[in-house]
Parts: structure tokens; C-alpha cells; sequence
């Protein structure tokens, strides 16, 4: 498996031939003007909500790719309704789908969700990917939540996504507290640094997370790593 890093939330995961991206949001982010958007190629988009900060650039990739976009009923209608869409899968909270990769299930995130013309956008979501022998957690938009329990007890991830900016989302010291929760040490940091609101002390965030007994990657934009 690679991981590829765009910037506040969105990665692209190449998983047994697939490419699979979440929450694009690249070009009006300041700090990731030296990533092509054009270049930006998947087979499948997951969405996890509709905030301007994680779709902003879903249209022109999908249009462009033809990738396959999993979302929420809600955001599914939008995009086939407003924007022109047709390759669509809707989905909602404890569903799954299989797909030519491997399965996705749409787990519960504590946030809130509107399209960016305030088109209201469902629940919001957060994945479960099962790929290779691997289980991934990708957390969406989220606060700490008890529901976490329940995939640590159900299905521990080998790697989770986790937002640690604060503001809008965890911080470092509630991150930790969800990692022990879903059971899994090796943990990437999303939804930090973009703005001002969110700006985090990189290593300040890995010394946390050592002391706890965990991983914290934070990706540099542009960079792949194998897992």
C-alpha cells in the first residue's frame, strides 16, 4: 500500500491496484501550491462530508478521472442533481460496500455537514477500509467519541487517519485518547495547520504521542510513503 499526502485531509491510498482518494481539497490550499491538481488521477473518491475544506475539488477530479464517488445519500443527490455527476454510490452510517479493492464501511463522525452552497449534507462519516489483509481507519471531521470503541472492539485498525488540529475537530491530546480507543499505534495526522485556527507545535504533537505508547506520522504535502 502507498500513501500519498494532498494536504489538510485528503490522502490518496493505493490499495491492490486501486487508487483511492479522500476529501479533495488542494488548490485553495496555500500550503500545498506546489501539488497539480490535473495529475490527480483515482479510481474511487470517498467523501467524507461537504464542507468547502474537503470537496472543493471533487467535481474537476471526478469529471476528469471518472472515479466512482461513496458518500452520504445526501451528497450523492447534490452532486447528481447541482453538479452533473453520474458516477455515484450513496451510502450511510454502519453500511458497507465491496468494491474491486476491497470494502468500505461508513462509520459515525461527530460533525457537522452543508454542501458549500449550504445544502444540507447528511450525517457525517468517517471509513473503514479493508484492503490487502489491512483494516484503515479514515476518521473524517471528528470529535472524540464513544462510538470509537466499538471499532476497536469490532475491527482494531492497522493505520488510522486522525484529525489533531483543534478548533473544528480532536486535538493532539483527544487524538491519543481515540487511538487507545479504536486499539491501533500507528496513527497519520490530518486537518492541522491549513489556517490559522488549526495551526499545531509539530513536535510538541509526536512527543504526546511517544509518551503514549503511539506513532504519529505527520506527512510532508507531496510526500508518499509505503506502508
Amino acid at each position: 500500500m502507498k500513501i500519498t499526502y494532498y494536504g489538510h485531509s485528503c490522502f490518496q491510498l493505493e490499495l491492490d491496484g486501486a487508487k483511492v482518494l479522500f476529501d479533495p481539497f488542494i488548490s485553495p490550499n496555500g500550503l500545498a501550491k506546489h501539488i497539480d491538481v490535473h495529475s490527480i488521477t483515482p479510481d474511487y473518491i470517498l467523501q467524507s462530508h461537504g464542507h468547502v475544506d474537503h470537496i472543493v475539488d471533487l467535481v474537476p477530479i471526478a469529471k476528469r478521472s471518472g472515479a466512482l464517488i461513496l458518500s452520504s445519500w445526501e451528497i450523492k443527490e447534490w452532486l447528481e442533481k447541482k453538479q452533473g455527476l453520474e458516477k455515484l454510490h450513496p451510502m450511510n452510517i454502519g453500511g458497507s460496500k465491496k468494491l474491486g479493492f476491497g470494502t468500505v464501511k461508513m462509520v459515525f463522525a461527530s460533525h457537522s455537514n452543508s454542501l458549500p452552497d449550504g445544502t444540507y449534507g447528511g450525517t457525517a462519516a468517517g471509513f473503514l477500509i479493508r484492503s490487502e489483509g489491512k483494516t484503515i481507519y479514515y476518521a473524517g471531521d471528528t470529535a472524540l467519541t464513544q462510538d470509537m470503541k466499538l471499532i476497536g472492539e469490532l475491527q482494531p485498525p492497522d493505520l488510522a487517519f486522525l484529525p489533531i488540529g483543534d478548533n473544528f475537530t480532536m486535538d493532539v491530546d483527544d487524538a491519543i485518547i481515540a487511538a487507545k480507543f479504536i486499539r491501533c499505534t500507528r496513527i497519520i495526522g490530518m486537518h492541522y495547520d491549513t489556517f490559522g485556527y488549526i495551526e499545531i507545535d509539530h513536535e510538541e504533537a509526536k512527543r504526546k504521542f511517544a509518551e503514549a505508547g503511539l506513532e504519529l506520522t505527520l506527512m510532508n504535502i507531496g510526500e508518499t510513503i509505503a506502508y
